[in-house]
């Protein structure tokens, strides 16, 4: 039987995660530079945060990445996933019965350009994003992305400086009964930050 779950709709993005450094212990203004205490902080300083985590509906994740003429730091954010029916699914590829009992997840990911040099030829940003199905990775769609509605081609961005943001869209094949699905976006070699999306 054919699954058809509604787009799902999400607020903007209000809230920025925040980082919050450890700081190192101390006693009050007359402690001892050469104390214990000290001599460690200074040997094991107080790690950097750790990337990766799940994130609440609208918050954004802030990474780096390396870009053609320098590191850009962005603001990353899963909007919406839209989730198809199994027609739909068949329409799409080349192969229909390879894709019996999945749809097409369409993951809604707003990238906002917050520092570094301004972009002349294109992005990598959206490297970083995956979609999970309860858990396990969807197969992802090439060339799909490009015609859903709201969604853009990095490739055709060839202008991006500061304070501007682009919606890039990646498409996945998932189970039709999938529970939920999961946005998954990562710098290079970190961990994913995570936005959860019910499929009901």
């Amino acid at each position: 039987m054919p699954h058809h779950t509604t787009a799902l709709r999400l607020v903007a993005p209000v809230a920025v995660l925040a980082l919050t450094l450890t700081a190192c212990g101390g006693g009050g203004d007359t402690a001892d530079a050469k104390s214990p205490e000290t001599e460690k902080a200074k040997v094991f300083p107080s790690p950097e945060p750790a990337s990766g985590g799940e994130l609440e509906t609208g918050e954004s994740a802030t990474g780096k990445v390396a870009e053609e003429p320098g590191e850009v730091t962005y603001d990353v954010v899963a909007q919406k996933v839209d989730v198809g029916t199994e027609a739909e699914a068949a329409k799409v590829v080349s192969e229909p019965g390879k894709v019996k009992g999945k749809v097409l997840a369409v993951a809604h990911v707003k990238y906002t350009h917050k520092s570094g040099p301004a972009l002349t030829d294109g992005s990598d940003v959206h490297d970083g994003t995956t979609v999970f199905a309860d858990g396990q990775r969807g197969s992802v769609l090439i060339g799909a992305s490009e015609d859903a509605a709201g969604c853009e081609d990095p490739y055709d961005v060839e202008s991006w400086k500061q304070g501007e943001s682009h919606v890039f869209c990646e498409t996945y094949v998932i189970p039709a009964n999938a529970k939920s699905v999961e946005v998954h976006w990562s710098e290079e070699d970190g961990e994913p930050y995570v936005w959860k999306f019910p499929n009901a």
